[in-house]
């Protein structure tokens, strides 16, 4: 019966085993995967780089083999899934299975040699003209294993000579000693084939960050060439650290401009007596001002229902100017303009632009300001002078479906106002000539947040119903 590797699964230093099995013996090869031998030798020397391939253990009890026959020669180039030799055992004939293409330096054990389990048994190089390097290649001997602890310690003996060594007799390759398992690769080493090297030179990519499926993590050509360099996270970008992988949790580093705006946060909940106001506006008039005017203008100039809104809350602070004032402690400052900050989600940090006299704009002018703001916040390039503090902020979360939110007020700006998403929503018809009782409308939440030391609870009732009638009456905003 004939068992592939891949159904066996015996996948050492790089190389898949395809057994061709007497019946008995195909269930317990099964437990083959299991004992490998440290077969991968890196040699750090003068010579181009190379890998030094062992002969595995190809079953629990397999401590030596016999190279059966090559299927390819020195210098011959091959590719993955060509066979590279048969490896014969007391039990069965296993072929050995490229997965990575490569090239034949040297063949250290020639046919019909039996050797143990861990020698070395051929040199791979990823190119061809590297071959010629190995010519007089030397496989290196592994260390001899270590004395028992409780071993008595042997009494030293006068040093006899060697015999003479005839001279035509061979010379004895070095051989290395076998293991149960594959040594640790030492700190700063990635294990990987020749040919996934030179193909991480070729894509500019550094081999250490490719993760390995081979075994024991050894990095195939597939790795590399499936590999995608993961895009640099926003930690990264503002030179920070990696998060940090824990049991269950994950612990991601904050940047200094998180936490500075988390303390002014924390500083204004505590300081500030917010107290919040929430008004349902009908929006149908003021879309279709929005529609009229999109119809003339072109698809660059194109006006948001957030371009209107903003203008309308500048505006009602004409009505209502102690809206637009600050906390001085001593006394409360008024201000002449309305300067409306921004608050624009950028990955996970809020950035917070500024529009410089937005009751002074004309809609377009307002339009193409949001815009430009915006771009500049995703793309980084916001100027030192637009992330300076207003005198009154606008979050709009209706993107979101966010129907309603009490957002904290920006010290010392005395009021922050947050826009829900647009609802169609069942209201009283009062049209008198209409049958019908009652109507569809867009309508969104708007809730807005004071600073009750200098917007009394009057005063924030006012502007709420100002801004309200600016933008059911659209019209009103000529005025």
């Amino acid at each position: 019966m004939a068992l592939t590797a891949r159904q066996v699964a015996p996948r050492v230093g790089g190389w898949t085993a395809r057994a061709q099995w007497k019946g008995w013996v195909a269930s317990r090869m099964v437990l083959a995967a299991h004992k490998t031998s440290a077969i991968q030798v890196r040699c750090f020397s003068a010579l181009p780089s190379h890998e030094v391939v062992g002969l595995p253990a190809l079953s629990p009890t397999m401590e030596a083999g016999t190279i059966g026959a090559w299927k390819v020669e020195e210098g011959a180039a091959f590719s993955a899934g060509d066979t590279i030799a048969e490896i014969e055992t007391d039990k069965a004939t296993m072929d050995f299975e490229a997965q990575d293409d490569g090239v034949v330096a040297k063949i250290i054990a020639s046919a019909g040699t039996e050797i143990k389990v861990g020698e070395p048994i051929m040199v791979l190089v990823e190119d061809l003209a590297d071959v010629g390097a190995f010519a007089n290649f030397e496989a290196p001997a592994s260390a001899a294993p270590p004395a028992t602890a409780s071993a008595p310690a042997p009494t030293p003996t006068p040093p006899t000579p060697p015999p003479p060594t005839p001279v035509d007799a061979p010379t004895p390759a070095p051989v290395a000693a076998p293991v149960t398992a594959p040594a640790a690769a030492p700190e700063g080493r990635v294990f990987a084939s020749p040919y996934a090297r030179k193909l991480a030179r070729e894509m500019g990519i550094e081999i250490s960050e490719i993760p390995g499926t081979g075994p024991h993590g050894r990095v195939l050509a597939a790795d590399v060439s499936e590999f995608e360099p993961a895009a640099p996270t926003a930690a990264a970008a503002a030179g920070l650290p990696p998060p940090v992988q824990g049991d269950g949790f994950v612990d991601v580093a904050v940047s200094q401009q998180s936490m500075e705006m988390a303390a002014r946060m924390v500083q204004s909940k505590l300081q500030v007596p917010h107290y919040y106001l929430n008004v349902d506006i009908e929006v149908s008039a003021l879309l279709e001002v929005r529609e009229q005017l999109n119809g003339v203008l072109g698809e660059d100039e194109q006006l948001s229902l957030n371009d209107l809104l903003i203008k309308a809350a500048a505006l009602a602070m004409k009505t209502t100017p102690e809206v637009n004032s600050s906390w001085m402690e001593s006394f409360v400052r008024v201000y002449d303009r309305c300067d409306v900050n921004l608050v624009v989600g950028v990955g996970d940090s809020l950035l917070t632009p500024v529009i410089r006299d937005v009751s002074g704009k004309g809609v377009m002018a307002i339009s193409q300001a949001v815009k430009e703001a915006v771009a500049g916040a995703e793309d980084g390039s916001l100027a030192l002078a637009s992330q300076e503090l207003g005198t009154f902020t606008v979050v709009n979360l209706g993107m979101y479906g966010v129907k309603a939110a009490s957002p904290i007020i920006t010290m010392p700006q005395a009021a922050v106002l947050a826009l829900g998403a647009v609802e169609t929503r069942v209201l009283p018809n009062n049209d008198s000539e209409s049958e019908e009782i009652y109507r569809l409308a867009p309508v969104l939440s708007a809730t807005c947040s004071f600073d009750h030391r200098v917007v009394d609870g009057a005063v924030g009732a006012q502007w709420m119903a100002s801004f309200k009638k600016l933008v059911e009456s659209p019209v009103t905003m000529l005025l």
